[in-house]
């Protein structure tokens, strides 16, 4: 039989890409990930997304990250939240405002990903745990590594035991299935302040030293489904 290796604790996606997400209770998952999540990004007069780093596809946008986006049961828009916690009425004019920027707007995906890489990222608690009593310093919380789904683990459980499971599947009770496949290269974002957290770049640098700046497990769907926090997760 295979072996439980721990259970949903927390559910989270990220409506508008590099804006705080949403907790749900329940999500359903296909081939693109979790419904809704990074279904929609900031996109410039370039066509690059807002995101905390410069890339081919990514334009660094200082700021995101103190804004929300929360999509409810709609996938047809998103509230865009400010620094507050409060919808803002016209998300373009806002960011605009906001950024300084007069070439963006709210977008939705079509031929180009928003994602940075796969579309799922499973933590455990284990893992998480293991940051907060590394870094004392700092403000460890999940939400400084953007993770789909917080997996609660045994105890004794070690951490980074994330990275054995790649090239294996796992089962979600609900019947969802995800292809682990590797880890998260990790970046300056895991310190960035946002509501709540301070900065804290020691993160980064803890990471780096102790597990080469690698955090999670990223994964593929291999069978759609749902997922619900309290279901088993099965490996093999």
């Amino acid at each position: 039989m295979a072996e439980i290796i721990g259970v949903v604790e927390r559910l989270w996606r990220y409506p508008v890409k590099s804006t705080a997400g949403e907790r749900l209770s329940e999500v359903s998952v296909d081939g693109r990930g979790l419904a809704g999540d990074r279904l929609y990004a900031v996109r410039d007069g370039e066509g690059k997304f807002g995101s905390g780093k410069n890339t081919r596809r990514f334009r660094r946008m200082d700021g995101l990250l103190r804004l929300g986006s929360r999509l409810g049961h709609r996938l047809d828009g998103p509230d865009l939240l400010d620094p507050l916690g409060r919808p803002v009425a016209d998300p373009n004019a806002f960011l605009r405002a906001y950024l300084q920027r007069e070439d963006v707007e709210l977008a939705r995906e079509d031929e180009i990903s928003h994602f940075d890489q796969l579309p799922v990222s499973l933590l455990t608690t284990a893992t998480l745990d293991w940051v907060r009593e590394a870094v004392p310093s700092a403000m460890v919380d999940e939400r400084r590594f953007r993770p789909n789904i917080v997996l609660r683990t045994p105890p004794g459980t070690p951490p980074f035991v994330e990275d054995e499971w790649f090239g294996a599947e796992g089962q979600f009770t609900s019947g969802a299935r995800l292809a682990f496949v590797r880890s998260s290269e990790r970046c300056v974002m895991t310190g960035v302040a946002q509501p709540g957290l301070p900065h804290a770049p020691e993160i980064l640098r803890t990471l780096a030293g102790a597990h080469g700046n690698r955090l999670d497990a990223l994964a593929t769907v291999s069978a759609a489904g749902s997922l619900r926090v309290g279901d088993r997760l099965r490996l093999g």
